[in-house]
């Protein structure tokens, strides 16, 4: 399994917010976001039309698979042959590497992530998308389709690809009783100091936030990435407070799983797929979806605005969510499908189950990452949230 190892530390201040005047979100006007936020004004692609040859792509390792790393795993050599479009992928570490490559306007597509789309939404580096003209959209489940890391005014601005949620890990030798809240983490009491780890990026603030909302109503949060100056200093206290909690904050899933296993780490934040692997390797651990709910991820692909090869980059984006293509990704990355259909494909016949792929109820719980943005998206119009810039420097502070 190859699967994205998410490091990022999004540059402070890289969201260009450019706004138009004018209404609608067909290409004729500019759709009003957060706060009346306004995207830049960019036409559409109206009709789909030959294939240019190629379409170069930005994704996350293991998202575009042509059977170099293993021979079984490759849903690229069949999309090339039947369109005639060469894959060029470019394989990026970090949201904020797509980000700038994506401004380069040398690529076509991108795989982005919710701490990324909509920086690239509104700094007009993708355009709206058609999805009329990428007939497996209408198979994507109902919960991924007009979210607020993915569209602007009801305009789609990408295709989701799949999801997965950030989940609770504990060694069921060590940790008793079993967890069933985020508390666990945060308790300045607890027997487990130095044994516990976060995922380590300014993100993580959001679950802090989550923990907050459900804890201190007081506070006002609705949405753990709209937080003004009040809310952000609570949850920026609390990851203070459990930095001294800390034995790592991981990024590589690999090192995580190593953690676990020798008993480094008995507690914390992690993906279904790290725990699968670490049972895999008879560590004694289990994970929960807490009972405050958690924080996930639904990752998005996206087509520039100043894209080359346009044709040839719908036609990408219609494959990687068909059916079989779409199976694929998932079970070679290690998330829930995007495509309701690509459940009946998957080699492992509890791969959806596993992932949750078609339980909405328990995704209900899951608040995805959505890019921070000085206009609060959670739509406040009498305050200033805090954007990313401030998210990261506060991240760097927290870890001293």
């Amino acid at each position: 399994m190859r699967h994205r190892v998410l490091t990022s530390v999004l540059a402070a201040g890289v969201l260009v917010l450019a706004g138009c005047g004018g209404g609608g979100d067909d290409g004729e006007g500019a759709a009003a976001g957060p706060g009346g936020l306004s995207v830049p004004k960019i036409d559409k692609l109206a009709s789909l039309g030959a294939g240019e040859g190629t379409v170069n792509v930005i994704a996350w390792a293991g998202y575009v698979e042509d059977g170099s790393t293993d021979p079984k795993v490759d849903w690229v050599s069949g999309f090339e042959k039947e369109t005639g479009c060469q894959v060029n992928t470019k394989v990026a570490g970090t949201s904020d590497e797509m980000v700038t490559l994506m401004k380069t306007g040398e690529y076509d597509v991108v795989s982005a992530s919710g701490d990324a789309s909509l920086r690239l939404i509104y700094g007009g580096d993708v355009a709206p998308v058609n999805t009329d003209l990428i007939a497996n959209y209408s198979d994507v489940f109902d919960g991924l389709k007009n979210k607020a890391w993915n569209s602007v005014g009801g305009q789609p601005y990408g295709v989701p690809h799949g999801r997965g949620a950030n989940l609770l890990m504990y060694r069921t030798d060590t940790v008793k009783p079993a967890p069933t809240s985020w508390g666990a983490v945060f308790d300045a009491n607890s027997p487990y100091k130095g044994k516990i780890t976060a995922y380590d990026s300014p993100i993580y603030i959001a679950d802090a936030a989550l923990y907050l909302m459900k804890t201190k109503p007081d506070l006002g949060i609705k949405n753990p990435y709209a937080l003004d100056d009040t809310q952000f200093k609570a949850a920026t206290d609390l990851l203070t407070q459990q930095n001294e909690l800390i034995g790592e904050y991981w990024s590589d899933y690999t090192k995580e799983v190593q953690a676990f296993k020798s008993g480094d780490s008995v507690l914390g934040t992690t993906w279904q797929v790290i725990t699968n692997l670490a049972q895999a390797d008879k560590a004694p651990v289990e994970a929960v979806l807490p009972s405050e709910g958690a924080t996930g991820w639904s990752d998005t692909w996206m087509i520039s605005s100043k894209a080359k090869h346009p044709n040839c980059g719908y036609l990408w984006m219609n494959h990687i969510i068909s059916p079989k293509a779409n199976a694929g990704v998932a079970e070679w990355f290690g998330e829930a499908p995007a495509n309701k259909l690509s459940c009946a494909e998957t080699a492992d016949k509890n791969h959806c189950k596993t992932f949750h792929a078609e339980d909405e109820a328990y995704f209900d719980q899951v608040w995805y990452w959505t890019t921070p943005l000085a206009q609060c998206v959670d739509g406040r119009t009498d305050v200033t949230c805090k954007d990313y810039a401030a998210w990261t420097q506060a991240w760097t502070t927290i870890k001293g």
